[in-house]
């Protein structure tokens, strides 16, 4: 059963990473349409089934499948671990603070510029890299 879960769970960590990383970008085009446009409509409809459709219901799973492995293998007493799980609780975090900038962009409320999002879309990259170096490598 172990590789079945580990499996699922790089497959739902892939799915959520794909979105963490495209929902910036998408927001970053959508600064440039006039609110109210057929294009700033088309913006919110993508953004929010990316949200609902795939970055969720991912988020959720790679939660659940790499909590099944911490269970399994008894990771949580080892300090790469712990250290990996904060990583994923901000990379979480990243995540909910996507969705209230997709509900700005929602309501025509958007007040930031392009370059914030373009910055911001490195976070969640930043967070991939050390968490893939934590699981594979286990520094400590």
């Amino acid at each position: 059963m172990y590789f079945w879960i580990k499996a699922f769970h790089i497959i739902s960590v892939m799915s959520w990473m794909a979105g963490l990383l495209y929902l910036p970008r998408l927001f970053i085009y959508h600064v440039d349409a006039e609110k109210g446009s057929k294009q700033s409509e088309t913006f919110k409809i993508m953004e929010r089934r990316l949200m609902k459709i795939i970055m969720t219901p991912a988020m959720l799973l790679s939660w659940f499948f790499g909590l099944a492995l911490m269970v399994m293998t008894q990771a949580w007493s080892e300090a790469w671990f712990v250290t990996k799980l904060l990583l994923l609780l901000i990379l979480s975090t990243m995540h909910f603070i996507n969705a209230k900038w997709m509900k700005e962009f929602a309501n025509d409320n958007n007040q930031r510029e392009a370059k914030f999002y373009r910055i911001a879309n490195e976070i969640p990259t930043v967070l991939m890299i050390l968490i893939v170096i934590l699981a594979v490598v286990k520094p400590f």
